[in-house]
C-alpha cells in the first residue's frame, strides 16, 4: 500500500497520481489534504511518512507546491528516506542506491505526465542491496 499526502499546492497532482495508481491496481491510503483550501503541508507529509515508518504502508508519495517543504517534513520521521525527484533518473537512482521509501514531488514544477513516469520508476525499481549502499544507508540512519 502507498501512503499519500499533500497540501493545497499538491492537491491536483495527487488526484492525478491517485487515478494512475487505481489504473495500475495499486492500493493506497490518502492522508490528505482533501481539497484546495490553504493548509499546512507538515500535517499531511508527517502522517504519510509515519505510515511508511510504521510499516502500515510500503512506500509513500508526498506532494506540495515545490516538494521541498514536504520532503523536509517526511525526512524528520525516523526510518523515512524521502527523495525529491523531478525526473525519472533521480527516482531510479534513489531507489537503487538509497532505498528511498518516500517520493516527494513538486505540484507546481512538474506536469502530470512526468509525475506518472517518476511514480512508476520509483515504485517499479528495487533497491540494489549492494553492500556499499547498505553501509551508506546505515550511516544516514546513524
Amino acid at each position: 500500500m502507498i501512503a499519500l499526502g499533500c497540501d493545497h499546492g499538491g492537491f491536483d497532482l495527487k488526484q492525478h497520481v491517485i487515478r494512475h495508481l487505481e489504473e495500475r491496481g495499486i492500493a493506497y491510503k490518502d492522508f490528505g489534504c482533501y481539497d484546495k483550501a490553504s493548509c499546512d503541508y507538515p500535517q499531511f507529509g508527517r502522517a504519510a511518512a509515519q505510515a511508511v515508518a510504521s510499516g502500515e504502508c510500503e512506500k509513500g508519495i508526498v506532494i506540495c507546491t515545490t516538494g521541498i517543504g514536504i520532503s523536509m517534513t517526511a525526512n524528520k520521521v525516523k526510518g523515512v528516506r524521502a527523495a525529491l525527484c523531478s525526473e525519472p533518473l533521480s527516482a531510479r537512482m534513489t531507489r537503487l542506491h538509497n532505498d528511498a521509501n518516500v517520493l516527494a514531488l513538486g505540484g507546481a514544477l512538474i506536469g502530470p505526465n512526468m509525475a506518472v513516469e517518476i511514480v512508476d520508476t520509483f515504485l517499479d525499481t528495487e533497491f540494489s542491496g549492494e553492500e556499499k549502499h547498505c553501509r551508506r544507508i546505515g550511516q544516514i540512519e546513524g
